[in-house]
């Protein structure tokens, strides 16, 4: 593999640059007119315009972005994350042009793509799920019949739905009914595909994802977890690695559970099998990401691992680089906070043209930045500006320097949730680990 092109854009796509120059491999670069003089578009070896500022109209292109791969002879798409990293018809379709897709098959994306599917599928592989509708529900009928059987609260998602988007919480029969058709019009408008399914709410749950990686020779191994129950609106705001206030003896039972997933379905490349844990740490199949999150880099912290290499690796035909689980060695703590141009009280979004960024000074502080100063965060992407993640020996020592680097660090021209972190830091119940996926929404000080 010589020339690989990306197809995202942001901190992602610098990621990937990054470890394809390390590797001696040409990388191509597409972006919006919004994005022309985003830092990505100058690292990488060339560049091409790939359209209008929707990503409709452009990084969701798929044809046009294979267009530009076959023209520059690239031989590998690595898609990144969000976007069309997922879309298993664009993972075939480039396997058709004779293009490595650097990610899973698109088979197996297309499996665990549909909610559904890979709740049947983790069950026949005796993964627990979170108890549910057997497949989509049809009518508003079925949907009370389910809801029903298995009691309220309930959530009621899109089968092809991710990333928190076409989901919603309904805490009785009538925000079931009320919410009914409009989560099918927005699955259908988003993704595509209009079934829903319900499941059954976990209140007061954690969120912990568990980081597998497979090659194509039989092996497949897991990386530790990650916790993820930082969280608003169902999106991750802060991750950690080892998992606070969870035993041993849980974690080792959720390893175990997400290497028979990804062996059920054949799975190689990066991949995330994700659940939610009870206050007893039952712990329930989410969903399997296909793809590499955005919140790798804690488990690079923590294994001293380039992920993104091993992707291209295992995509080329190799083995892993270290294909037995003894092999893999956690090492320290690491936390990951997502910086984003949002206001820290309503978490809406602030675009606006950064005028200047200080970093705080920290030895152990990796900082994956998408933007410069003079860059403009536009209203038509994810507004974040850069994944900071802190790196130490313990997760005290990690807390007391994350402090310290988010109080020398400034950021100007858009507002940023840094203040929401300085307050998460300061919590008792962040300190003690003892936080849970609701515990950010039900902090009075940041809903004032």
């Amino acid at each position: 593999m010589q020339k690989i092109l990306v197809a995202n854009r942001g901190e992602i796509a610098s990621r990937i640059i990054r470890t394809c120059k390390e590797m001696g491999i040409e990388t191509i670069a597409i972006y919006s007119d919004a994005d022309k003089d985003m830092p990505y578009v100058k690292e990488a070896g060339s560049a091409f315009r790939i359209g209008e500022p929707p990503v409709n109209k452009s990084y969701l292109q798929a044809d046009a972005i294979l267009d530009i791969a076959s023209r520059e002879k690239a031989d590998g798409i690595h898609p990144g994350y969000g976007l069309l990293s997922e879309n298993s018809e664009f993972a075939a379709k480039t396997r058709d042009r004779g293009i490595t897709f650097i990610g899973p098959s698109a088979e197996v994306m297309k499996m665990m793509g549909d909610k559904v599917a890979a709740r049947k599928t983790m069950m026949e592989a005796k993964v627990p799920v979170v108890p549910g509708s057997d497949g989509g529900v049809a009518s508003i009928e079925e949907a009370k019949s389910v809801a029903g059987s298995i009691g309220y609260p309930v959530m009621l998602k899109a089968s092809s739905g991710g990333g928190g988007i076409g989901m919603i919480r309904c805490n009785d029969e009538q925000a079931l009914v009320q919410s009914f058709d409009s989560t099918k019009n927005r699955a259908k408008a988003y993704f595509g595909h209009d079934e829903v399914f319900l499941e059954k709410c976990i209140d007061n749950a954690r969120h912990i994802e568990i980081q597998i990686f497979g090659d194509e020779k039989g092996n497949l191994i897991h990386l530790f977890e990650r916790n993820c129950s930082v969280q608003r609106r169902n999106q991750k705001v802060i991750e950690e690695a080892p998992s606070p206030d969870l035993s041993q003896k849980a974690k080792e039972k959720m390893y175990e559970a997400a290497v028979r997933a990804g062996k059920a379905v054949g799975y190689f490349n990066a991949g995330t099998v994700e659940f939610i844990v009870d206050n007893e740490e039952n712990f329930y199949f989410l969903e399997m990401n296909t793809r590499l999150q955005v919140e790798h880099p804690v488990t690079e912290s923590i294994t001293n691992l380039d992920l993104v290499k091993w992707q291209i690796l295992v995509s080329r035909g190799e083995e892993l680089p270290i294909p037995s689980q003894e092999g893999i060695l956690n090492r320290g703590h690491a936390i990951e906070f997502r910086v984003y141009a949002e206001d820290p009280k309503t978490f809406f979004p602030s675009p606006g043209t950064i005028s200047s960024i200080s970093w705080g000074i920290s030895e152990n502080a990796r900082i994956d930045s998408g933007y410069e100063e003079g860059n403009n965060v536009t209203p038509f992407y994810d507004p974040m500006i850069a994944k900071v993640v802190i790196q130490g020996s313990s997760r005290e020592g990690c807390i007391a320097e994350a402090v310290k680097f988010f109080e020398g660090t400034e950021i100007e021209g858009v507002k940023t949730n840094i203040p929401l972190f300085k307050e998460i830091l300061d919590e008792e119940s962040f300190k003690d680990g003892s936080y849970n996926t609701a515990w950010l929404s039900s902090r009075t000080a940041v809903r004032k």
